[in-house]
């Protein structure tokens, strides 16, 4: 007799032989124990309905961990919904193109909890010097670091080059590991610095740091149009 369970001619003896000398059946096959039918008495088939209550308690618990990890994830973005709301209701109440890159700087690292912030702006000076702000005179062409990020107008987050990472905050660049950079239209950039290199990270999902960058581009037009 072969060990085989394809036979046509199998007889239930010979499955049960089989099966008693390959014990690991079952776990190379474990949809098949979960539609066996098993008898209500105790005995030899008890080992199998506590694989089955095993398996089903596995398939539980992983279903729960999935749970916890999508409440998680919802209570998280709930958090940054009202983050870039308060954002928004602060740049409304801006009237001034100073006010409202302070309101900006100030928001963000406050409520985003963010230990470096840089906002890069095309064209002349037209803001009071600080540590937070970067003027480029000569538009994108003075950022040939950035090129291809401005000519895509996405969002990047992650770990940034050393040539980058100086370009957009100087000296303070050394404690800066990972770095989230948004378009601001023609207007320029915005930058948020982490000391946790997995605080931003390349797979992150980028609909919020849109909806940040949108926000501030409209704020920073809609002042300089009111000066």
């Amino acid at each position: 007799m072969t060990d085989s369970v394809t036979e046509p001619t199998l007889q239930p003896e010979q499955v049960a032989a089989y099966l008693r000398r390959h014990p690991d059946f079952l776990a190379d096959y474990p949809d098949l124990a979960a539609k066996l039918t098993l008898p209500r008495e105790q005995g030899a088939a008890a080992s199998l309905a506590v694989y089955q209550l095993q398996s089903l308690r596995e398939k539980n618990a992983e279903l729960e961990g999935r749970l916890a990890e999508l409440i998680a994830i919802a209570s998280e973005n709930e958090a940054l919904m009202k983050r870039v709301h308060d954002l928004t209701i602060t740049l409304l109440r801006a009237n001034t193109p100073e006010v409202t890159a302070r309101s900006v700087i100030a928001k963000l690292s406050a409520d985003f909890q963010t230990e470096q912030v840089r906002l890069v702006l095309f064209g002349p000076a037209t803001l009071p010097p600080a540590d937070w702000l970067v003027h480029v005179p000569e538009g994108r062409g003075g950022l040939p670091e950035f090129a291809d990020f401005l000519a895509h107008h996405e969002p990047i987050a992650g770990r940034l080059s050393a040539e980058r990472l100086y370009r957009l905050f100087g000296q303070r660049a050394e404690n800066v590991r990972s770095a989230a950079v948004m378009p601001l239209g023609e207007l320029g950039l915005l930058a948020i610095g982490s000391s946790n290199p997995d605080h931003f990270q390349p797979g992150m999902g980028t609909l919020f740091l849109k909806m940040i960058a949108t926000t501030i581009t409209a704020a920073l037009t809609r002042a300089r149009d009111i000066g």
